[in-house]
């Protein structure tokens, strides 16, 4: 307890710095280290919050021993210990809230996101099942009341995408949705199958931290830029002017490309969005596989090609094969249900990070 005490003590003593340091006006004028001090203020709040509350449980525990060994009155007595019965699995419980609180954040967890769903294997039926996800994602992103904006799309002959990017706008984003990396696999009867046989089809989902220019810098000799006419679905609305934008980055072979806006400022402007993300991502799986070198990591978000999730439509059920979640609720997860497998996955990385730390 006492360990526990002295660390958050040192937290309060931070906390109580970067209180001063936010209203400092040479900090302010700062603005990429006052952003900085207001996120670390934001996290260090909740910590300090739960020790100011952990520790009035503590003095009222203390208030309590001392008046079931000093008290004379049987009814004060039988008081203290009722009290005293309830405030000890309080405590236990508190600090259980307070380590998780103490688990060390990435760096990346309270950026916004840019999501990417790719068709695999699959033909059609990868496709449509790629309309069906970017649904789901919708519909949760409605439920969060978070913000979404379409970046680029590629639609699919018989329906659903090819590709579909998006970015998604809010709090603490990127430590919800990393965990929707990875293959995601679907059994089915496709919509083209006259027999009625279960198909398997691939989708991959990748989920970028939206990079800012702090964070990753691009020079713009390592920029080859070219540009050509976009054109909507089925070749509907075709641009007469040259306002689609192709970046390639010479260094390292990343290609992105961008229709989607009506004007060629607007699509470089998303192109360099996506590239700085997509730059930023490959630094933080560097980073993923070199702690995956150290411990094996259930819940990694560093390996893009490994199967994470099962959607089977004749059982109804959906399996996360990183923790051997089954949830029979298929309906439900394709509505936007999503949270169940989540905050198991969140426990499930939380619990490892606190092993990690024990040892």
């Amino acid at each position: 307890m006492s360990d526990l005490l002295n660390k958050l003590e040192a937290i309060n003593i931070r906390y109580e710095q970067v209180s001063e340091q936010i209203v400092d006006p040479e900090v302010i004028n700062d603005m990429k280290r006052y952003v900085k001090l207001n996120k670390e203020y934001k996290d260090l709040q909740l910590i300090v919050d739960a020790l100011n509350k952990y520790k009035n449980i503590l003095g009222n525990i203390e208030n309590s021993k001392e008046v079931i060994e000093t008290e004379t009155d049987r009814e004060f007595v039988d008081m203290a210990k009722q009290e005293l019965d309830e405030l000890l699995p309080e405590k236990e419980k508190m600090e259980e809230e307070i380590k998780v609180l103490l688990i060390p954040k990435d760096e990346e967890d309270s950026k916004n996101v840019i999501v990417e769903i790719r068709a695999g294997a699959g033909g059609d039926e990868a496709s449509i099942f790629v309309g069906d996800l970017y649904k789901m994602y919708s519909r949760y992103i409605d439920k969060r009341g978070w913000k979404s904006e379409v970046l680029t799309v590629n639609e699919g002959t018989a329906g659903g995408y090819k590709e579909v990017s998006f970015s998604i706008e809010g709090e603490d984003i990127y430590s919800v949705m990393k965990f929707e990396s990875g293959v995601h696999r679907v059994q089915r009867v496709p919509q083209t199958e006259s027999q009625g046989r279960v198909h398997t089809s691939a989708v991959t989902v990748a989920v970028l931290p939206e990079a800012e220019e702090v964070d990753i810098e691009i020079r713009k000799d390592d920029i080859k830029k070219d540009t050509y006419r976009s054109s909507g679905a089925g070749g509907q609305h075709v641009n007469k002017t040259e306002s689609a934008v192709r970046l390639t980055h010479i260094p390292t072979g990343v290609v992105v490309e961008c229709q989607e806006g009506r004007s060629q400022i607007k699509n470089m402007e998303i192109a360099m969005k996506v590239l700085r993300s997509r730059l930023y991502e490959a630094e933080i799986i560097k980073k993923e596989q070199e702690r995956a070198a150290e411990r094996k990591s259930q819940v990694s978000t560093g390996d893009r090609s490994a199967k994470i999730r099962t959607y089977n439509y004749p059982q109804g059920r959906v399996t996360d094969h990183r923790i051997g979640l089954t949830l029979y609720n298929l309906d439900g997860v394709m509505g936007g249900d999503i949270d169940a497998v989540i905050d198991a996955l969140k426990i499930a990385e939380n619990t490892e990070k606190l092993k990690a730390g024990i040892e």
